[in-house]
């Protein structure tokens, strides 16, 4: 056993215990010393004297003392912690001191508390004491999984044995009707129970099952896990953001694996609701994200749903342990079945750093400890999981641990990820986070023990299945938010999985000196799920009237009751009476009758943003910014107006991370426009002077894609020395938005500049691969049609270069036959066709007047800022051009659109109709 590395300070100023205050008094001195030569005083027998020393050999000659002193003490492998706790059990008056792990610097201090951080160290001490005992007692045996399980059923499990978390849960999952809500720690074996709850729906009900996880990474894994399911016979369909919907596929499936927005959008849509009553089981994975303050509100929304929809969906939670399951239990009207069983012992501990002004001082004493944990447990054999709370701080810790494991790093900077990936390689350390290209590769070699060590964001944490012996949480904030309790807790219980050959998990949260107190409180008393759907209220609301659940103000405030924000004590119904009145007020909703008993109604605008999940305020910040823009005179102006809004008025644009010394990076690419050809070179240090804004990697990654498409062509890792992966979650993230202002042509409710140039962009941005240029928004859209959206990645670009080869601009072909890749039966394609605009459809009069000649479109004159659409229900339609709204002697124009999407347009607008030959 290698001795610990990490540097402690001298030995506390220990204190000779209290005496008790009384008969029933006990006086508590429980020690972790880190120090081999510490000093123990004699005490009274009415003295509960415990003392943590680290397991290794210089230790022995401390430990044979006490032990000769009848005092007990227990070794711990990996420890860190130098405390000590004092007092007495009789009066409470219990203090806790403690110096940080680190060696004492400028700024350090010892620690001390009272009370309730007192309470918290003694039983934190109490769970690391109890930890260190040796065997005692057999560890519960596994159960045959025929004993418990149809044999049926059997080939359809991972093992032929459940485990005793699975056994314990087994029988009330399989002979219940009533909903469950399981809480086991990590690694208690929950996907398999998640399997019986799945079988019993699909095998033994004749009922479709759904399965929510709640990132996209993990329907990965699971539907990995359920591949053999497939292979016997089970229709398995996984259903993610990133994988297109083959509708009939849904319908089909017995089970659907599906983020938790996924089946949120299934519930929006029209064409799935069928199916959704199909569903008997609903089995929802990490359920105590109901408390997440991103994926939350979606959650509660969609589980009030359920339960008092009228629906005979069961549904089953699977949880990590939480602080308030009963009270979420009662909300969801379920049995509460709580495990305690752990395949491995767990052991956290609270290495302290000095908190200092600086921040940078702070951040390099955290990769200091960091590097010291690393190497202690991998010169022991074990491997390291290290967590970041952001991509940056994992590429700039996986340097630190190269350099230290003797990599050559001279001259390697964290975002130069080529070469940092060939040194972390060398160094065997791997990096994972969300657009790291490399990140399977990471996880292969992490899982076969290639690497020893994995430097991740908190995506690892929540499912994927990469234990190790040991988990370092680096940093307390995750990007700007401080990380929650669910969130450790669930990196914590990656160390020990037994399927890594660990049987002790050890797991170590750096804190600062500031924040200790509160974080050792805070793991005590477990993460407890408090609602957020009221950070979000609107987008719900709209969600239920949208699916007709919800038709009056009166059951909008029934539905209120249901929410768990409301079971929590939010009882006053005025959040949702404001929510109403702004969906009213902003066009979402409409609304009839009295103001209490009046029905609701979607409107086409609120229609369509709950269906794409465009949340409502910032649709009506993205529309309000629009509307007092003034109407470009070129494309080229559109396109930069158009971007700088989307830019700053999408908060998860305008707040897109990127690291210092990738801003003059940045600025440089936007005072070029996004040609990249025209960015100078950027050799020697970065120009720090120049500006950066929030939302600017948006506005430059959206020009490169826009004013420089023929180098998206081609996969690069950098575009003007800024790494596409700094660049790939706007361009991801981007199109939604796009989209939803492109829709709107066809309801009037953007001006046809704004709809026009949108959906343009939102295709050149989706399809970047195929370096489509201005013009190229119809012609994608119609190969985005042939093809289906389950064969869109495959198909499309194959049509796209296929009619660019034949000198094809846009959907205007008069070729009544099929082109080679689309999917479409004939009478679809035919649909199709008649769904185009065509050239003659939109003329101008004798006096100038608009005309349009076909049905079914919407046909919007407008002059200057002002806009008018009717809809065309005669072959021939002349609407009057509205007033110019303030402009003067603004230009004037039309503007046809169909309700599948396809526009033309006329004067500078017309360049987004079609592919200029020369592009």
């Amino acid at each position: 056993m290698p001795e610990t590395r990490v540097d402690t300070p001298a030995a506390l100023d220990i204190p000779p215990p209290r005496q008790p205050a009384g008969p029933a008094a006990q006086s508590l001195y429980w020690l972790k010393t880190t120090d081999p030569d510490a000093r123990i005083e004699d005490f009274g027998p009415d003295t509960d004297v415990r003392v943590l020393v680290p397991e290794d050999e210089r230790f022995h000659p401390l430990r044979d003392r006490l032990a000769a002193r009848g005092i007990p003490v227990r070794g711990v492998r990996y420890l860190l912690e130098r405390e000590l706790l004092t007092g007495t059990t009789a009066d409470g008056d219990l203090v806790w001191r403690a110096a940080p792990a680190h060696p004492a610097q400028p700024g350090a201090r010892e620690m001390t508390g009272r009370g309730s951080t007192a309470a918290a160290a003694r039983e934190a001490f109490e769970a690391l004491w109890q930890a260190q005992l040796p065997d005692g007692d057999a560890a519960p045996s596994a159960v045959p999984a025929e004993d418990l399980v149809p044999a049926a059923w059997l080939p359809y499990l991972p093992h032929p044995a459940l485990n005793p978390a699975q056994a314990q849960a087994a029988p009330t999952v399989l002979s219940q009707d009533e909903n469950l809500l399981v809480v086991a720690p990590t690694g208690a074996g929950k996907t398999t129970i998640g399997m019986l709850a799945a079988l019993r729906a699909v095998l033994g009900e004749k009922r479709k099952a759904a399965w929510l996880v709640p990132q996209r990474s993990l329907t990965d894994e699971l539907d990995r896990e359920l591949d053999g399911w497939r292979r016997r016979g089970l229709r398995v369909e996984r259903l993610s953001g990133e994988y297109s919907v083959d509708v009939q596929r849904v319908r089909d499936a017995d089970l659907w694996v599906t983020t938790t927005e996924k089946y949120e959008v299934l519930c929006r849509t029209s064409a799935l609701r069928d199916a959704l009553t199909e569903v008997g089981c609903l089995i929802v994975d990490e359920i105590h994200l109901l408390g997440d303050p991103e994926r939350g509100a979606v959650l509660e929304a969609l589980l009030a749903r359920v339960r008092d929809g009228g629906s005979t969906v069961r549904m089953v939670g699977l949880s990590a342990t939480v602080s308030n399951a009963p009270e979420v239990a009662e909300w969801l009207r379920a049995r509460l079945v709580r495990i305690a069983w752990r395949p491995a012992t767990l052991t956290w501990q609270l290495p302290v750093v000095p908190a200092h002004a600086d921040w940078r001082l702070t951040q390099a004493a955290r990769t200091r400890v960091t590097n010291a944990i690393v190497d202690t447990v991998t010169r022991d054999g074990g491997s390291v999981l290290v967590f970041c709370g952001s991509k940056h701080s994992v590429r700039s810790t996986a340097l630190a641990l190269a350099a230290a494991r003797g990599a050559d790093t001279t001259g390697v900077r964290p975002d130069d990820v080529e070469r940092l990936r060939k040194v972390c390689d060398a160094a065997g350390i791997g990096l994972h986070y969300k657009d790291w290209e490399h990140k399977r590769a990471a996880e292969r070699a992490f899982r076969s023990r290639e690497t020893d060590v994995l430097v991740a964001t908190s995506t690892v944490a929540a499912g994927v299945n990469l234990p190790a012996r040991a988990v370092v949480v680096r940093d307390t904030q995750v990007g700007t938010r401080d990380v929650d309790v669910a969130t450790v807790q669930q990196m914590f219980g990656r160390a020990g999985r037994v399927g890594a050959g660990e049987t002790a998990g050890w797991a170590f949260l750096i804190v600062d000196q500031a924040e200790h107190e509160t974080w050792r409180q805070r793991l005590v008393g477990g993460y407890t799920v408090v609602s957020q759907i009221l950070s979000s209220l609107p987008d719900h609301v709209l969600a239920e009237v949208v699916q007709q659940r919800v038709r009056t103000r009166a059951e909008a405030e029934k539905w209120w009751l249901s929410t768990f924000a409301h079971h929590q004590g939010s009882t006053t119904v005025e959040p949702l009476r404001r929510a109403v009145g702004f969906l009213v007020g902003a066009d979402y909703l409409g609304q009839a009758g009295e103001a209490d008993g009046g029905t609701l109604t979607a409107t086409e605008l609120g229609t369509l943003t709950a269906r794409v999940m465009v949340p409502t305020a910032t649709g009506y910040q993205l529309r309000t910014a629009l509307s007092g823009t003034p109407v470009p005179r070129n494309a080229e102006d559109a396109e930069r107006q158009l971007i700088e809004v989307i830019a700053t008025a999408v908060p998860k644009l305008a707040r897109a991370s990127l690291s210092e010394s990738l801003k003059p990076r940045v600025a440089l690419l936007l005072q070029a426009e996004g040609h990249l050809s025209r960015v100078p070179g950027t050799a020697g240090p970065p120009d720090f002077s120049l500006p950066y804004a929030p939302g600017d990697l948006a506005r430059a990654s959206l020009l490169a894609v826009a004013n420089s498409p023929r180098e998206f062509a081609v996969p690069r890792r950098e575009f003007a020395r800024i790494p596409h992966s700094a660049m790939y979650p706007v361009l991801e993230d981007a199109p939604r938005y796009l989209h939803w202002l492109g829709s709107q042509g066809y309801g009037g409710t953007v001006h046809p500049w704004v709809a026009i140039v949108a959906a343009d962009l939102n295709r050149r941005v989706r399809w970047r691969r195929c370096a489509p240029p201005r013009g190229s928004g119809r012609l994608l859209w119609m190969c985005e049609q042939m093809a289906t959206g389950v064969h869109a990645d495959q198909e499309v670009p194959a049509m796209w270069q296929a009619a660019r080869e034949r000198g094809v601009t846009g959907p205007d072909w008069t070729s009544r036959t099929p082109p080679r890749g689309c999917r479409l039966d004939g009478a679809s394609y035919a649909a199709l066709l008649a769904e185009r605009v065509t050239d003659g459809e939109l003329a101008t009069g004798p006096d100038g007047a608009p005309v349009s000649r076909s049905t079914g479109r919407a046909l919007t004159a407008w002059s200057g800022r002002s806009h008018l659409t009717v809809h065309t229900r005669q072959r021939e339609t002349t609407p009057a051009f509205p007033p110019p709204g303030g402009d003067g002697d603004a230009e004037r124009g039309v503007a046809l659109f169909s309700w599948r999407g396809d526009y033309r347009a006329t004067g500078w607008l017309a360049e987004y109709s079609a592919v200029a030959r020369r592009a």
